[in-house]
């Protein structure tokens, strides 16, 4: 990013040249010194925005602690804003509308490379921000996918972002920690305002949640989830402060928490579920059709309807059965479509002997891949990142793996987190597809690189667009032959079925919220057109209820990624070089879809 001094002084040696060389003819002069003025404006504009910027993401963090610290900035481990209270959000907006102007104020007039990519993210990130205010998502804050009591085991048990490695970083968990009551008071009260309003969640999402709650509550302080920092107390900690630690976290967990969570399972079993509603689509809320419009756009980062993704879907789908019809002759298996799907769920030649085995096969998968990156990939991530199983409070509820980016300070490394619930499900053939998607080269290769990212601001490197982020990751699972990986038709099977998946929730996910299908229509059309286990299927068929939208962004995402290097295959032939296509995909981070093809197009031109 060119700073103000730079831009100085090659206006000054311009300037320099022309009075050395002399002028041409008037007109040529006060081009050239209109050109000058012009790189002189620009810079003092990208100067102007990076300090903004930079103050922007200051006051983000502020606002936002859970952020910092699931980042490695720690500054504020001890805070816990009332995230959904009427006065959060309202400084939440202010906080939108005043960075917004400022920076429009200024403009992008003249702004190129990264600076005008950071210009426009920044802009359409702060709209987006406000139009969705619109929608009342704070009257339904808590469902099977996430809350606040699971976000709370999780920096609690001292195995994730809280850190807990001196006295100083127990003693804020005790003051964050206890704040948890007065959210939970919070979301119980925006619930109720939920149901006057007639916006609710569904039924069978709120029926997942009480076993949840039933896992962290606890009667005996020692035996809650909560309990872990004390368990695993450095040694070097004084007699006093243990004896102290001990006590407050005894009281801070039967005194405060559980009392809060039995009583947020109250409320939900008593006065919520009652209130629920029977129907499952975004669509039957108030305002519910352009709610999912709204969502959709989001997820996409495209104007596509809900209509024309749910055609894509239904062609993709289509066209992937035509792959796996291949998939069935080259192994000879003669039977129907479905018949094959049921024959991959139910073989035991495909299951796991126990967790250890599933856990050291994906471990495997990691050196195997290794070897063969550098023949795709000049640009890869420094940071190091781990394999761990998902933990067994969330693991019923939780897709077949996830990745949690590391921490900017580097003391935690990128997690892959393998799902080993009900183990007879993870089958073999689906391991190399999801390695590739949650690991190497998928999301570790793109988050791990994005916050590695120098000279650009902060909420480039720490945030993203789900489109581009999961696109890449399912465009990953497409690399394995040549990764060296699907060596077998049962393994390319697995990635067949990963793409159609994908390919299938763009059909279920906007039949859900804008076709009225009902959850076992969904359920009915993932069994008859996917090799889907029932768990998997439940599972998966429950998040999209409760997270609208969210998985159209994988395969839209894919595609435009797809789409992009067969333009640049085609437009450079010879020239075209598969390691520098993914170096420009990766190397400027997240970006929306039409950013990301505008990017494209240029690097093909500068490439002929």
């Amino acid at each position: 990013m060119a700073t103000r001094p730079l831009a100085l002084s090659i206006s000054l040696a311009l300037a320099a040249a022309l009075s050395a060389c002399g002028p041409s003819t008037t007109t040529d002069t006060a081009e050239r010194n209109g050109t000058a003025t012009a790189q002189a404006t620009a810079s003092d504009k990208a100067a102007q925005l990076a300090t903004l910027y930079d103050g922007f993401w200051e006051e983000n963090l502020q606002l936002n602690p859970i952020q910092a610290t699931f980042q490695g900035d720690h500054r504020y481990d001890d805070q816990l804003p009332d995230f959904g209270s009427a006065e959060y959000r309202r400084q939440m907006h202010e906080f939108n509308d005043r960075w917004l102007r400022r920076i429009e104020a200024i403009g992008d007039d003249g702004l190129e490379g990264q600076d005008l990519l950071s210009y426009q993210i920044f802009v359409r990130e702060r709209r987006d921000a406000l139009e969705a205010e619109r929608f009342p998502d704070w009257m339904l804050p808590v469902n099977q996918m996430g809350s606040l009591v699971t976000y709370a085991v999780m920096l609690g048990s001292g195995s994730v972002a809280q850190p807990f490695k001196t006295v100083k970083d127990y003693d804020n968990w005790l003051a964050r920690a206890g704040r948890i009551p007065v959210l939970i008071d919070t979301e119980i009260a925006n619930m109720r305002a939920g149901i006057e309003a007639g916006v609710v969640q569904p039924r069978v999402v709120m029926e997942k949640v009480l076993p949840q709650l039933d896992t962290v509550i606890t009667d005996e302080p020692e035996e809650s989830q909560f309990w872990g920092p004390i368990t695993n107390m450095p040694e070097d900690f004084s007699e006093a402060d243990r004896e102290r630690l001990t006590g407050a976290y005894r009281a801070l967990i039967g005194e405060q928490l559980m009392p809060a969570l039995r009583k947020q399972r109250a409320f939900i079993a008593d006065e919520y579920l009652p209130a629920t509603r029977d129907t499952v689509g975004l669509d039957s809320l108030p305002e519910g059709e352009a709610w999912y419009a709204f969502s959709a756009s989001q997820s996409t980062t495209t104007d596509m309807s809900p209509a024309q993704i749910h055609q894509i879907g239904l062609d993709e789908v289509a066209r992937i059965h035509g792959e796996i019809r291949k998939v069935m002759a080259e192994v000879g298996f003669e039977g129907s479509l479905q018949e094959f799907f049921a024959y991959m769920q139910t073989d035991k030649r495909f299951e796991f002997e126990s967790e250890d085995a599933l856990l050291a096969h994906y471990r495997a998968l990691e050196e195997k891949v290794n070897q063969r990156i550098p023949e795709l990939f000049s640009l890869t991530p420094e940071a190091g990142f781990e394999i761990r199983p998902v933990e067994p409070f969330r693991a019923e509820s939780a897709a077949g793996g996830s990745y949690m980016s590391p921490s900017e300070d580097g003391s935690r490394p990128g997690i892959f987190y393998v799902n080993t619930f009900d183990l007879p499900t993870r089958k073999t053939w689906d391991a190399e597809d999801l390695f590739l998607h949650e690991a190497i080269p998928g999301h570790h290769f793109q988050l791990a690189l994005q916050q590695e990212l120098e000279g650009v601001p902060a909420f480039r490197r720490f945030g993203g667009e789900t489109a581009f982020i999961e696109g890449w990751g399912l465009y990953s699972e497409g690399l394995g032959k040549d990764l060296g990986v699907y060596a077998d038709p049962y393994s390319y099977f697995g990635r067949l079925q990963g793409e159609l998946w994908r390919a299938v929730r763009l059909v279920v996910d906007t039949g859900l919220h804008s076709k009225g299908w009902t959850r076992q229509q969904v359920l009915d059309y993932m069994f008859e057109n996917s090799s889907v286990s029932e768990p998997d299927a439940v599972a998966e068929a429950e998040r999209y209820i409760a997270w609208p939208g969210q998985a159209l962004a994988y395969k839209i995402g894919e595609l435009k990624i797809k789409e992009l290097r067969a333009k640049a295959e085609r437009e450079l032939g010879d020239a075209f070089d598969i390691r520098a296509f993914h170096a420009e995909v990766l190397k400027d981070g997240s970006v929306p879809l039409d950013v990301l093809e505008a990017k494209i197009d240029r690097w093909i031109a500068e490439q002929v």
